[in-house]
This record gives structure tokens, sequence and C-alpha cells, in this order.
């Protein structure tokens, strides 16, 4: 049987998950920041249904990436007395794994809001 409090409380959790990274980590504040202004981008120039749901894919899969790159950057500093040399090969492929998310994003960014932002200066 479902429990509301229960399920209310996950959720809960899952955003002090999100409000920590968003407080304490500079490259969440910036995901999240362009993230806000990417939305409002799309609200401004009413973009279609289809550019919608290409930005919200985007967008989570840099906000997702950069949250388990956080995870796994805390991990592995918690097992740092005991270093193993996979340590830093683990944080720069996770960071991989955010560039990539990044440049996909920024990618999608420019095929949707680059025409327009040129016919309104050109």
């Amino acid at each position: 049987m479902l429990k509301f409090v229960r399920l209310l409380k996950s959720f809960k959790y899952a955003g002090k998950g999100i409000f920590y990274a968003v407080r304490e980590e500079q490259n969440m504040k910036i995901h999240f920041l362009l993230a806000v202004i990417t939305i409002l981008l799309a609200v401004y120039f009413e973009i279609s249904v289809g550019e919608v749901v290409a930005l919200v894919i985007v967008i989570a899969l840099v906000l997702i990436t950069e949250l388990v790159n956080t995870v796994l950057e805390r991990i592995v500093d918690i097992i740092k007395p005991r270093m193993h040399p996979y340590a830093k090969s683990i944080k720069d492929m996770q960071a991989g794994v955010v560039l990539l998310a990044s440049v996909a994003a920024v990618v999608v960014g420019l095929l949707i809001f680059a025409p327009r932002v040129w016919q309104i200066f050109f």
C-alpha cells in the first residue's frame, strides 16, 4: 500500500539534495542559472512544443549528470585516505560526462535560438 507521508518525505529529501548541490557546487549554480535563462528565452520566443521537449531533455541531462558528478566526487573524497590510482581518473571521466552533456545542450540551444536571435539583429 502506498504511504503518502513516506512519499512526501522522499520528495522533501530529494529537494534538499538538489538544493544542497545548487547551494554548494559552483558548476551546479552555473548550470541552474543557464537552465533558467534558457526557459525564459523559450517563453520569450514562444518556441514549439518539440523544441521545448528537446530543451527539457538536455537541461535535465546536464543537471542530472552534474548531480551524479557531485555524488561521485563526494564518494571518492570519502575514501581519499586510501586513495586508489583510479580516483583521479574517475573524477576526470565523470567531469567529461558533464562536459559532453553540456556541449550537447549548447548545440541544441544554438539550433533553437540562434535563428531567432539572428532575425532580431539582422
